[in-house]
């Protein structure tokens, strides 16, 4: 009888350590999400990650203190997790991002682009730089009346050899970040290029600032459309894959 209560006992010992530890992982769990501006929401039918992408997305250098940055070392692993996740249906991403660093916003784009879980982007405040990429690499797009996206051409900060070779990667970089969007929309290569390439509207730069309205008119997203319109598509777009 002795053997048998201490047994039990154990087993109690071990259950509680068990609760305890499925609760810390919980715990640890949402502690990551809520630092990465992430949101799990669901209606009973569809359960929805909401992702966003705000401030300037840092790449490989740390940006200074006081500046809103998403961090790609966050976003990447995330965008593995939802796409492997049994629990996850889809993913909605809402960006409002000046850009910032061309590599790590074109690998999240890309990483976003290959998910097999149904996706929606929805452009509030602005989609800038490295942000237009962003915004269209999901399977629809959605912008607001009163939000913007910038679009310029490369730029690249610190030393700057005065090679050709320089020249020559600029304009591969550049190649790229254009093949992906016009991959990814239904904007035509020279309406990009020429938006690219405008004097006339940007002090100091070359380049376009296009509103939502302008930005579904030449094809680069796909509607005007708040965060209602993004979740009705999504969930639209689940139950067809569910069928």
């Amino acid at each position: 009888m002795l053997f048998g209560e201490n047994s039990q006992n154990d087993s109690y010992e071990n259950k509680d350590q068990n609760e305890n530890s499925s609760e810390s992982t919980s715990e640890e769990k949402l502690e990551g999400i809520i630092k990465s501006g992430s949101v799990i929401s669901s209606s009973g039918e569809e359960t929805i990650h909401c992702l966003t992408i705000i401030g300037q997305i840092e790449g490989h250098y740390l940006l200074g203190d006081g500046q809103k940055a998403t961090k790609y070392e966050h976003i990447i692993p995330l965008l593995v997790s939802i796409e492997e996740s049994r629990d996850i249906d889809g993913m909605l991403m809402i960006l409002n991002t000046m850009g910032g660093d061309v590599e790590a916003g074109l690998a999240i784009a890309e990483m976003v682009a290959s998910m097999t879980k149904p996706t929606v982007s929805l452009v509030l405040g602005g989609g800038h730089s490295i942000g237009v990429p962003l915004a269209v690499s999901s399977e629809r797009s959605f912008i607001v009346p009163s939000a913007t996206m910038t679009i310029h051409p490369v730029r690249i900060s610190g030393t700057v050899v005065g090679v050709p070779q320089t020249y020559y990667y600029f304009e591969r970089m550049q190649d790229r970040i254009i093949k992906f969007i016009c991959e990814h929309s239904r904007v035509s290569e020279d309406v990009l290029n020429s938006l690219l390439l405008r004097t006339d509207q940007i002090a100091t730069d070359v380049g376009s600032i296009i509103d939502g309205e302008e930005a579904v008119n030449i094809g680069l997203i796909d509607e005007i459309g708040g965060l209602n319109d993004a979740l009705v598509a999504l969930r639209q777009m689940i139950r067809e894959k569910k069928k």
